[in-house]
Protein backbone atom coordinates (compact mmCIF):
# COMPACT_ATOMS: atom_id res chain seq x y z
CA UNK A 1 0.00 0.00 0.00
CA UNK A 2 1.33 2.99 -0.91
CA UNK A 3 2.56 5.39 1.98
CA UNK A 4 2.01 8.64 2.89
CA UNK A 5 -1.46 8.38 0.72
CA UNK A 6 -3.81 11.62 1.66
CA UNK A 7 -6.70 13.79 0.54
CA UNK A 8 -4.61 15.46 -2.04
CA UNK A 9 -3.19 12.47 -3.60
CA UNK A 10 -6.32 11.07 -4.85
CA UNK A 11 -6.05 8.90 -8.09
CA UNK A 12 -6.28 10.87 -11.23
CA UNK A 13 -8.76 9.27 -13.51
CA UNK A 14 -11.31 8.42 -10.03
CA UNK A 15 -12.38 11.80 -10.08
CA UNK A 16 -14.26 10.52 -12.44
CA UNK A 17 -15.24 6.75 -11.99
CA UNK A 18 -17.91 7.26 -14.85
CA UNK A 19 -15.36 8.00 -17.42
CA UNK A 20 -12.29 6.15 -15.54
CA UNK A 21 -14.76 2.46 -15.90
CA UNK A 22 -15.41 3.41 -19.79
CA UNK A 23 -10.97 4.38 -20.15
CA UNK A 24 -10.49 0.97 -18.55
CA UNK A 25 -12.74 -1.27 -20.41
CA UNK A 26 -12.01 0.15 -23.59
CA UNK A 27 -7.83 -0.14 -22.44
CA UNK A 28 -8.44 -3.81 -21.61
CA UNK A 29 -10.24 -4.22 -24.98
CA UNK A 30 -7.89 -3.63 -26.93
CA UNK A 31 -4.92 -5.01 -25.56
CA UNK A 32 -6.07 -8.14 -23.54
CA UNK A 33 -9.50 -9.15 -25.24
CA UNK A 34 -9.92 -11.15 -28.80
CA UNK A 35 -8.96 -9.30 -31.76
CA UNK A 36 -6.69 -9.66 -34.78
CA UNK A 37 -3.58 -8.99 -33.68
CA UNK A 38 -1.19 -11.07 -31.35
CA UNK A 39 -0.45 -9.88 -27.68
CA UNK A 40 3.25 -9.32 -28.17
CA UNK A 41 2.15 -7.12 -31.43
CA UNK A 42 -0.44 -5.15 -29.76
CA UNK A 43 2.46 -4.36 -27.19
CA UNK A 44 5.29 -3.48 -29.19
CA UNK A 45 2.78 -1.12 -31.23
CA UNK A 46 2.32 0.99 -27.87
CA UNK A 47 5.86 0.80 -27.52
CA UNK A 48 6.52 2.39 -30.65
CA UNK A 49 3.48 4.60 -29.98
CA UNK A 50 4.82 6.04 -26.76
CA UNK A 51 8.26 6.25 -28.27
CA UNK A 52 7.03 9.34 -30.16
CA UNK A 53 6.57 11.24 -27.87
CA UNK A 54 8.98 10.21 -25.66
CA UNK A 55 7.09 8.59 -22.99
CA UNK A 56 9.53 6.48 -20.85
CA UNK A 57 6.63 5.90 -18.45
CA UNK A 58 4.18 3.65 -21.10
CA UNK A 59 6.98 2.60 -22.75
CA UNK A 60 8.15 0.66 -19.37
CA UNK A 61 4.82 -0.55 -18.86
CA UNK A 62 4.35 -2.32 -22.48
CA UNK A 63 7.91 -3.29 -22.46
CA UNK A 64 7.20 -5.17 -19.49
CA UNK A 65 3.90 -6.49 -20.50
CA UNK A 66 5.61 -7.38 -24.08
CA UNK A 67 7.97 -10.01 -22.67
CA UNK A 68 5.07 -11.08 -19.93
CA UNK A 69 2.91 -12.27 -23.03
CA UNK A 70 5.80 -13.93 -24.59
CA UNK A 71 7.58 -11.50 -27.43
CA UNK A 72 10.69 -12.07 -28.70
CA UNK A 73 13.00 -9.88 -26.12
CA UNK A 74 15.57 -9.55 -29.31
CA UNK A 75 12.56 -7.04 -30.95
CA UNK A 76 12.85 -4.70 -27.80
CA UNK A 77 16.34 -3.99 -29.10
CA UNK A 78 15.15 -1.38 -31.31
CA UNK A 79 12.46 -1.01 -34.51
CA UNK A 80 15.45 -2.68 -37.09
CA UNK A 81 15.02 -5.66 -34.87
CA UNK A 82 11.16 -6.23 -35.18
CA UNK A 83 9.36 -7.86 -38.31
CA UNK A 84 9.03 -6.41 -41.69
CA UNK A 85 5.47 -4.98 -40.82
CA UNK A 86 6.02 -3.56 -37.80
CA UNK A 87 8.91 -1.94 -39.56
CA UNK A 88 6.58 0.08 -41.89
CA UNK A 89 3.55 0.61 -39.78
CA UNK A 90 6.47 3.45 -38.27
CA UNK A 91 5.34 5.61 -41.42
CA UNK A 92 2.10 5.84 -39.90
CA UNK A 93 2.91 5.90 -36.71
CA UNK A 94 5.37 8.90 -37.20
CA UNK A 95 2.53 10.67 -39.02
CA UNK A 96 -0.23 10.10 -36.62
CA UNK A 97 1.55 11.14 -33.74
CA UNK A 98 2.38 15.03 -34.82
CA UNK A 99 0.89 15.71 -37.99
CA UNK A 100 -2.30 13.25 -38.68
CA UNK A 101 -3.20 15.60 -41.61
CA UNK A 102 -0.90 14.03 -43.51
CA UNK A 103 -2.09 10.88 -43.68
CA UNK A 104 -3.44 9.92 -46.97
CA UNK A 105 -5.03 6.84 -48.61
CA UNK A 106 -1.37 6.17 -50.06
CA UNK A 107 -0.21 5.10 -46.57
CA UNK A 108 -3.03 2.86 -46.01
CA UNK A 109 -2.70 1.27 -49.17
CA UNK A 110 1.01 0.64 -48.73
CA UNK A 111 0.18 -1.60 -45.57
CA UNK A 112 -2.02 -3.64 -47.52
CA UNK A 113 0.28 -4.19 -50.32
CA UNK A 114 3.47 -4.53 -49.20
CA UNK A 115 5.67 -7.45 -50.80
CA UNK A 116 6.56 -9.04 -47.15
CA UNK A 117 4.07 -9.52 -44.77
CA UNK A 118 1.39 -6.92 -45.45
CA UNK A 119 -1.47 -6.34 -43.59
CA UNK A 120 -5.20 -7.07 -43.65
CA UNK A 121 -8.02 -4.24 -42.76
CA UNK A 122 -8.90 -5.37 -39.90
CA UNK A 123 -5.26 -6.05 -38.12
CA UNK A 124 -4.28 -2.70 -39.45
CA UNK A 125 -7.39 -1.01 -37.75
CA UNK A 126 -6.46 -2.63 -34.78
CA UNK A 127 -3.33 -1.15 -34.77
CA UNK A 128 -4.29 2.66 -35.84
CA UNK A 129 -6.57 2.44 -32.91
CA UNK A 130 -3.95 1.26 -30.40
CA UNK A 131 -1.41 4.16 -31.73
CA UNK A 132 -3.97 6.94 -31.14
CA UNK A 133 -4.96 5.51 -28.09
CA UNK A 134 -1.12 5.79 -26.92
CA UNK A 135 -0.44 9.09 -28.28
CA UNK A 136 -3.40 10.53 -26.83
CA UNK A 137 -2.55 8.61 -23.30
CA UNK A 138 0.79 10.13 -23.45
CA UNK A 139 -0.46 13.50 -23.70
CA UNK A 140 -2.48 12.72 -20.54
CA UNK A 141 0.62 11.45 -18.16
CA UNK A 142 3.05 14.48 -19.27
CA UNK A 143 -0.90 17.10 -18.73
CA UNK A 144 -0.87 15.23 -15.36
CA UNK A 145 3.01 15.64 -14.91
CA UNK A 146 3.72 11.89 -14.35
CA UNK A 147 7.39 12.60 -16.15
CA UNK A 148 8.16 15.66 -14.87
CA UNK A 149 10.19 15.74 -11.18
CA UNK A 150 7.16 14.93 -8.63
CA UNK A 151 8.78 17.33 -6.40
CA UNK A 152 9.04 20.00 -8.31
CA UNK A 153 7.37 23.26 -7.40
CA UNK A 154 3.88 23.42 -9.56
CA UNK A 155 3.92 19.72 -10.27
CA UNK A 156 0.66 18.68 -9.82
CA UNK A 157 0.21 15.26 -7.28
CA UNK A 158 0.30 11.82 -8.61
CA UNK A 159 -2.69 9.95 -7.66
CA UNK A 160 -2.26 6.35 -6.45
CA UNK A 161 -3.97 4.44 -8.69
CA UNK A 162 -2.37 3.21 -11.97
CA UNK A 163 -5.01 4.23 -14.40
CA UNK A 164 -2.95 2.79 -17.03
CA UNK A 165 -1.61 -0.59 -15.16
CA UNK A 166 -2.04 -2.94 -18.29
CA UNK A 167 -1.69 -5.88 -16.32
CA UNK A 168 -4.90 -6.44 -13.97
CA UNK A 169 -7.66 -5.25 -16.69
CA UNK A 170 -9.36 -3.86 -13.21
CA UNK A 171 -12.99 -2.58 -14.05
CA UNK A 172 -14.02 -0.19 -10.85
CA UNK A 173 -17.70 0.30 -11.24
CA UNK A 174 -18.41 2.40 -8.59
CA UNK A 175 -16.49 4.89 -6.27
CA UNK A 176 -16.57 2.38 -3.36
CA UNK A 177 -14.73 -0.31 -5.59
CA UNK A 178 -12.47 2.89 -6.59
CA UNK A 179 -11.49 3.60 -2.97
CA UNK A 180 -10.83 -0.11 -2.30
CA UNK A 181 -8.38 0.00 -5.70
CA UNK A 182 -6.42 2.24 -3.96
CA UNK A 183 -5.64 0.10 -0.97
CA UNK A 184 -4.43 -3.01 -3.30
CA UNK A 185 -1.15 -3.38 -4.15
CA UNK A 186 1.78 -1.54 -5.66
CA UNK A 187 0.63 -2.72 -9.07
CA UNK A 188 -1.81 0.13 -8.86
CA UNK A 189 0.31 2.64 -7.57
CA UNK A 190 1.91 4.69 -10.07
CA UNK A 191 3.51 7.76 -8.78
CA UNK A 192 6.71 8.70 -10.22
CA UNK A 193 8.53 7.79 -7.03
CA UNK A 194 6.70 4.61 -6.22
CA UNK A 195 7.19 3.90 -10.54
CA UNK A 196 10.72 4.42 -9.58
CA UNK A 197 11.00 1.97 -6.56
CA UNK A 198 8.86 -0.75 -8.14
CA UNK A 199 11.15 -0.92 -11.41
CA UNK A 200 14.62 -0.83 -9.03
CA UNK A 201 13.07 -4.02 -7.36
CA UNK A 202 11.55 -5.32 -10.38
CA UNK A 203 15.42 -5.05 -12.12
CA UNK A 204 16.80 -6.08 -8.95
CA UNK A 205 14.95 -9.21 -9.27
CA UNK A 206 15.88 -9.88 -12.54
CA UNK A 207 19.71 -9.70 -11.97
CA UNK A 208 19.19 -12.16 -8.81
CA UNK A 209 17.76 -14.30 -11.34
CA UNK A 210 20.17 -13.97 -13.91
CA UNK A 211 22.93 -14.45 -11.53
CA UNK A 212 21.03 -17.77 -10.68
CA UNK A 213 20.70 -19.26 -13.94
CA UNK A 214 24.16 -18.53 -14.78
CA UNK A 215 25.14 -19.96 -11.30
CA UNK A 216 23.15 -23.44 -12.18
CA UNK A 217 24.62 -23.58 -15.84
CA UNK A 218 28.02 -22.57 -15.50
CA UNK A 219 29.04 -26.27 -16.11
CA UNK A 220 27.52 -25.91 -19.68
CA UNK A 221 29.30 -24.35 -22.48
CA UNK A 222 26.08 -22.68 -24.21
CA UNK A 223 25.23 -18.71 -24.66
CA UNK A 224 22.35 -17.60 -22.50
CA UNK A 225 19.91 -15.54 -23.42
CA UNK A 226 19.73 -12.31 -21.26
CA UNK A 227 16.69 -9.95 -20.83
CA UNK A 228 16.92 -6.35 -22.63
CA UNK A 229 17.59 -3.45 -20.56
CA UNK A 230 15.03 -0.80 -21.09
CA UNK A 231 16.59 1.93 -23.32
CA UNK A 232 17.07 5.62 -22.27
CA UNK A 233 17.14 6.58 -25.29
CA UNK A 234 13.53 5.97 -27.16
CA UNK A 235 14.56 6.69 -30.61
CA UNK A 236 15.77 2.97 -31.52
CA UNK A 237 12.15 2.77 -31.43
CA UNK A 238 11.09 5.16 -34.65
CA UNK A 239 12.49 6.66 -37.76
CA UNK A 240 12.73 9.88 -38.60
CA UNK A 241 13.17 11.30 -34.43
CA UNK A 242 13.26 15.11 -35.41
CA UNK A 243 10.18 14.94 -37.16
CA UNK A 244 7.30 16.47 -34.37
CA UNK A 245 4.23 18.86 -34.65
CA UNK A 246 4.09 21.95 -37.30
CA UNK A 247 1.07 24.19 -37.61
CA UNK A 248 -1.13 23.22 -39.64
CA UNK A 249 -0.65 24.86 -43.31
CA UNK A 250 -3.55 27.92 -43.60
CA UNK A 251 -6.00 26.57 -46.38
CA UNK A 252 -7.99 29.21 -46.36
CA UNK A 253 -8.12 29.83 -49.80
CA UNK A 254 -9.14 26.25 -50.68
CA UNK A 255 -11.80 25.36 -48.90
CA UNK A 256 -11.69 21.57 -50.69
CA UNK A 257 -8.44 21.12 -48.65
CA UNK A 258 -10.00 21.51 -44.98
CA UNK A 259 -11.12 18.64 -43.11
CA UNK A 260 -14.91 19.62 -42.33
CA UNK A 261 -16.68 17.62 -39.80
CA UNK A 262 -20.05 17.89 -41.41
CA UNK A 263 -18.11 16.03 -44.26
CA UNK A 264 -16.85 13.33 -41.85
CA UNK A 265 -17.50 12.75 -38.81
CA UNK A 266 -16.78 10.13 -35.96
CA UNK A 267 -20.69 9.62 -35.34
CA UNK A 268 -21.76 9.26 -38.67
CA UNK A 269 -18.46 7.66 -40.62
CA UNK A 270 -16.06 6.58 -38.48
CA UNK A 271 -17.54 5.02 -35.62
CA UNK A 272 -19.47 2.71 -38.28
CA UNK A 273 -16.29 1.77 -39.94
CA UNK A 274 -14.61 0.80 -36.74
CA UNK A 275 -17.31 -1.40 -35.07
CA UNK A 276 -17.79 -3.15 -38.58
CA UNK A 277 -13.72 -3.77 -39.11
CA UNK A 278 -12.92 -4.50 -35.32
CA UNK A 279 -16.07 -5.33 -33.29
CA UNK A 280 -17.51 -3.86 -30.53
CA UNK A 281 -14.34 -1.70 -30.41
CA UNK A 282 -16.47 1.47 -31.73
CA UNK A 283 -19.21 0.82 -29.11
CA UNK A 284 -16.55 1.43 -26.53
CA UNK A 285 -14.74 4.16 -27.93
CA UNK A 286 -17.73 6.29 -28.77
CA UNK A 287 -18.79 5.55 -24.84
CA UNK A 288 -15.35 7.08 -24.05
CA UNK A 289 -15.70 9.89 -25.93
CA UNK A 290 -19.83 10.35 -24.81
CA UNK A 291 -18.95 10.07 -21.37
CA UNK A 292 -15.86 12.79 -21.47
CA UNK A 293 -18.19 15.32 -22.65
CA UNK A 294 -20.87 14.40 -20.29
CA UNK A 295 -18.90 14.92 -17.17
CA UNK A 296 -20.47 17.29 -14.93
CA UNK A 297 -17.87 19.12 -12.82
CA UNK A 298 -17.37 22.41 -10.31
CA UNK A 299 -15.86 25.16 -12.70
CA UNK A 300 -17.00 23.61 -15.68
CA UNK A 301 -20.55 23.26 -15.03
CA UNK A 302 -20.77 26.79 -13.86
CA UNK A 303 -22.80 29.35 -16.18
CA UNK A 304 -20.72 28.82 -19.83
CA UNK A 305 -19.61 25.28 -18.74
CA UNK A 306 -20.66 23.36 -21.87
CA UNK A 307 -19.51 26.06 -23.87
CA UNK A 308 -15.98 25.60 -22.38
CA UNK A 309 -15.62 22.05 -22.56
CA UNK A 310 -16.77 22.75 -26.62
CA UNK A 311 -13.78 25.48 -26.36
CA UNK A 312 -11.65 22.89 -25.40
CA UNK A 313 -12.31 20.37 -27.90
CA UNK A 314 -12.92 22.54 -31.11
CA UNK A 315 -9.28 24.26 -30.33
CA UNK A 316 -7.99 20.81 -30.14
CA UNK A 317 -9.56 19.82 -33.59
CA UNK A 318 -8.27 23.06 -34.89
CA UNK A 319 -5.21 22.54 -33.93
CA UNK A 320 -5.02 19.32 -36.12
CA UNK A 321 -6.45 21.09 -39.35
CA UNK A 322 -10.23 20.06 -38.10
CA UNK A 323 -13.19 22.59 -38.55
CA UNK A 324 -16.70 22.48 -37.65
CA UNK A 325 -18.79 25.28 -39.78
CA UNK A 326 -21.45 25.75 -37.19
CA UNK A 327 -18.79 26.99 -34.91
CA UNK A 328 -17.67 30.30 -34.17
CA UNK A 329 -14.16 30.13 -33.22
CA UNK A 330 -14.30 33.73 -31.72
CA UNK A 331 -15.39 32.08 -28.31
CA UNK A 332 -11.96 30.10 -28.28
CA UNK A 333 -10.17 33.07 -27.82
CA UNK A 334 -13.10 34.42 -25.56
CA UNK A 335 -13.27 31.52 -23.35
CA UNK A 336 -9.93 30.37 -23.07
CA UNK A 337 -7.37 32.95 -21.61
CA UNK A 338 -3.50 32.66 -22.85
CA UNK A 339 -2.08 30.36 -20.47
CA UNK A 340 -4.95 27.73 -20.76
CA UNK A 341 -4.31 27.79 -24.22
CA UNK A 342 -0.64 27.47 -24.42
CA UNK A 343 -1.02 24.50 -22.01
CA UNK A 344 -3.34 22.48 -24.08
CA UNK A 345 -1.45 23.23 -27.23
CA UNK A 346 1.82 21.81 -25.78
CA UNK A 347 -0.05 18.92 -24.15
CA UNK A 348 -1.86 18.44 -27.29
CA UNK A 349 1.12 18.97 -29.99
CA UNK A 350 4.17 17.96 -28.40
CA UNK A 351 3.16 16.88 -24.93
CA UNK A 352 7.32 15.80 -24.04
CA UNK A 353 8.17 19.54 -24.02
CA UNK A 354 5.92 20.30 -21.17
CA UNK A 355 7.69 21.94 -18.40
CA UNK A 356 6.80 22.93 -14.86
CA UNK A 357 6.72 26.22 -16.24
CA UNK A 358 3.63 25.70 -17.87
CA UNK A 359 1.88 23.67 -14.43
CA UNK A 360 2.77 27.24 -12.68
CA UNK A 361 1.00 29.26 -15.28
CA UNK A 362 -1.96 26.89 -15.66
CA UNK A 363 -2.86 24.65 -12.68
CA UNK A 364 -3.89 28.17 -10.43
CA UNK A 365 -7.38 28.69 -11.77
CA UNK A 366 -8.23 24.68 -11.36
CA UNK A 367 -9.68 22.72 -8.30
CA UNK A 368 -8.16 19.09 -8.99
CA UNK A 369 -11.13 17.80 -10.51
CA UNK A 370 -10.85 20.02 -13.27
CA UNK A 371 -7.12 19.66 -14.08
CA UNK A 372 -7.87 16.22 -14.49
CA UNK A 373 -10.58 16.87 -16.32
CA UNK A 374 -9.48 19.43 -18.91
CA UNK A 375 -6.56 16.60 -19.20
CA UNK A 376 -9.20 13.65 -20.31
CA UNK A 377 -10.88 16.43 -22.74
CA UNK A 378 -7.44 17.21 -24.18
CA UNK A 379 -6.45 13.42 -24.41
CA UNK A 380 -9.96 12.29 -26.06
CA UNK A 381 -10.22 14.99 -27.93
CA UNK A 382 -6.69 14.39 -29.74
CA UNK A 383 -7.43 10.45 -30.03
CA UNK A 384 -10.75 11.35 -32.08
CA UNK A 385 -8.60 14.02 -33.91
CA UNK A 386 -6.33 11.19 -34.68
CA UNK A 387 -8.57 8.55 -35.50
CA UNK A 388 -10.99 10.76 -37.96
CA UNK A 389 -7.88 10.92 -40.26
CA UNK A 390 -6.79 7.87 -40.22
CA UNK A 391 -10.18 6.79 -40.65
CA UNK A 392 -10.57 8.54 -43.75
CA UNK A 393 -8.06 7.55 -45.09
CA UNK A 394 -9.08 3.98 -44.98
CA UNK A 395 -12.75 4.52 -46.04
CA UNK A 396 -10.92 6.55 -49.39
CA UNK A 397 -9.26 3.11 -49.86
CA UNK A 398 -11.96 1.15 -49.46
CA UNK A 399 -14.11 2.84 -52.09
CA UNK A 400 -11.56 3.63 -54.48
Amino acid sequence: VMKGSSEKDRPQMAYHPQYLESFLRTQHYILHMDGPLPFHYRHFIAIMAAARHQCHYLVSLHFSEFLRVGGDPAWLRGLDCAPQRLRDLDQINKVLAHRPWLIAREHIESQLKSVEQCWNMAELVQAVVLLAHCHALASFIFGMGVEQDPLAPGTPSLGSYCFCDTANGNLASNSENLRASRRRSLDTSCDSTCLRERMQRLQEEKERRGERRIASQSEHDEDLEVEPTRPSDLSCYMSDPEFGYQDVPRRDEDHSQVFRVQDYSWEVHGFSLVNRLYSDVGHLLDDRFRTVTSVQNGLLTKGQGSDFKRAIWNYIHYMFGIRYDDYDYSEVNRLLERNLKLYIKTVTCYPEKTKTQIFQRYWSQFNPAEKVYVNLLIMEAKMQAELLYALRAITQHMIS
